[in-house]
């Protein structure tokens, strides 16, 4: 199944802010500038894979920096997504654990498990185990109404008027290091094209925008309000990924590589929709073309075709191979 927390003692012994006391921008918006950062999603993926709930246990799985770490427990905090709880260990110490909101975005993480073991073809990493047919499972998404798979081609997508692009890309206290990120490595793997999309928050806005029709350069830095060199690194990258193609006249379009992210998007966007506070006409609805049905995303197994649930699941970690190998 997938777990909930535990853990050891945390270093320092305040803990963050509360929740924010209203909207500034949309839910999307919102759960790009959150979810955008690799550091981020690796905390997230020891909460619920390992069970690490305390500020030492993510340090030293991590070999995260201290301020770093302090920076993004406090964001997950800021937002929700965990909650501190006191204990005495000599004195008063805290440890995190997932909220609701924050349980609910197990289905977000295995989309992620899914697109990267489906597209970047990785060995050596963890196996996803459906426990009600005790098979490996690539889940895949199905519409809730109708129950048939879904793809980015079978949806049409309407924006309300307050989601403009210019309010999606929210500002962060921390920004992009021009140094990459050194991911650990280890059992668990980091999901490394995954983390080349959605490992900062310009990366993930410019495929969100992309998966909503913006196809030209001037296009992508209009709507943004982005910057042309950061611009083009991101398409750049994007392009050497296989996620993105460029035309002659800097039109990009989603490669079928691409496109099969949507799974990851539509799971992140109604996690936004149902958890975050918005204004009012900041929405995306995501429609199901065949049968008519608003976006609300299904993970089924792709051996059972059944419907996955957090405590159905469980991981297997790889074989070792032989010295050498």
């Amino acid at each position: 199944m997938f777990p909930v927390l535990s853990g050891r003692p945390r270093q320092d012994t305040a803990p963050p802010a509360a929740h924010p006391s209203g909207p500034a921008i949309s839910a999307i918006g919102q759960a790009l500038g959150i979810l955008g950062d690799r550091w981020v999603l690796l905390i997230l993926q020891r909460a619920f894979l390992l069970q690490v709930r305390t500020f030492a246990g993510w340090r030293d799985e991590l070999g995260i920096s201290e301020s770093v770490l302090a920076a993004r427990l406090k964001e997950l905090v800021t937002h929700g997504i965990f909650t501190p709880v006191a204990y005495r260990d000599g004195r008063t110490r805290y440890e995190y654990r997932l909220t609701d909101a924050g349980l609910r975005l197990w289905r977000y993480l295995v989309a992620i498990y899914s697109w990267e073991h489906g597209w970047a073809r990785r060995q050596g990493v963890v196996t996803l185990i459906h426990d009600r047919c005790g098979h490996g499972t690539r889940p895949y998404l199905t519409c809730g109404g109708c129950r048939d798979r879904m793809s980015a081609r079978d949806t049409r997508t309407e924006r309300g008027p307050l989601l403009s692009f210019a309010r999606v890309g929210v500002p962060r206290h921390h920004r992009r290091t021009a140094t990459p990120v050194r991911l650990p490595a280890g059992r668990l793997g980091s999901c490394p094209a995954s983390m080349e999309i959605l490992g900062d928050r310009w990366s993930t806005t410019v495929l969100a925008a992309a998966f909503l029709g913006v196809k030209r350069f001037v296009d992508f830095q209009t709507e943004l309000g982005i910057a042309p060199s950061v611009l083009t690194d991101r398409l750049r990258r994007f392009c050497e990924l296989g996620v993105l193609e460029a035309g002659v006249t800097r039109v990009y379009r989603l490669t079928d590589k691409g496109l099969a992210f949507f799974d990851v998007l539509a799971l992140l966007t109604d996690w936004a929709q149902r958890e975050l506070p918005a204004p009012d006409g900041s929405a995306l609805v995501i429609t199901h073309q065949s049968c008519g049905t608003p976006l609300r995303p299904v993970l089924r197994c792709d051996v059972c075709d059944g419907e996955l649930e957090r405590h159905g699941l469980s991981v297997e970690a790889p074989v070792p191979g032989p010295a050498g190998s």
